[in-house]
């Protein structure tokens, strides 16, 4: 390669992304080959070759995998953030807002099944217990808005421990359905979903 053809390569770089999206570049390009593939299967090299940059550029922005696997996580909790947004737009506040932040969960899972997994194991340790509705909103952390939603079935009057039990009880109901329709053990099926995911059964 000559130095003519460097000097392309990084002025095309520069042109491409000169406004600083290479970071948003870099979180799509991941997206697209966990959706097609799994997590840790993951390679910053072929990444960066996606996205049209060097490895040398995708390392100021992720030094490692890791870092990536994080960077899409986050990602993974706002889009999941904002399908609850969407779905609990034209439902009532309580049991439906529930139900439809439930089943938004399982769609969710069941539309990107690698990132889903993803945000799971990235998941360290119990949810915080925070005042009801706190949080909420666009924008909000997804296990943030699925916990309000629960603790909003309750009121605030309900003792912590049951509280705790009744949260882990609806979160078990949606997780659940999702892993066991990602796992094959029962039929991916929306209207399933529909049937299954009542929080008046809570």
């Amino acid at each position: 390669m000559s130095e003519n053809d460097n000097s392309v390569n990084i002025h095309s770089e520069k042109n491409r992304y000169h406004h600083g999206d290479l970071r948003t570049a870099l979180i799509d390009e991941g997206l697209k080959l966990i959706n097609a593939g799994r997590a840790d299967a993951l390679s910053l090299r072929e990444i960066a070759r996606n996205a049209g940059v060097s490895a040398t550029a995708v390392y100021r922005h992720f030094p490692d995998k890791a870092a990536l696997l994080g960077a899409l996580c986050l990602e993974g909790h706002v889009r999941m953030a904002g399908a609850f947004e969407r779905a609990m737009a034209s439902a009532a506040p309580g049991v439906e807002a529930f139900s439809a932040m439930g089943r938004a969960y399982v769609r969710f899972a069941l539309a990107h099944p690698a990132l889903f997994r993803l945000m799971m194991a990235q998941t360290t340790g119990p949810v915080p217990a925070p005042p009801p509705l706190a949080g909420a909103g666009t924008g909000a952390d997804s296990m943030q808005m699925l916990v309000n939603a629960i603790d909003g079935l309750f009121g605030a009057d309900t003792p912590p421990a049951a509280r705790e039990a009744r949260r882990l009880q609806a979160w078990s109901l949606v997780h659940g359905l999702a892993m066991l329709m990602l796992d094959g053990q029962v039929p991916a099926d929306p209207a399933l979903v529909d049937a299954v995911v009542d929080a008046r059964i809570l």
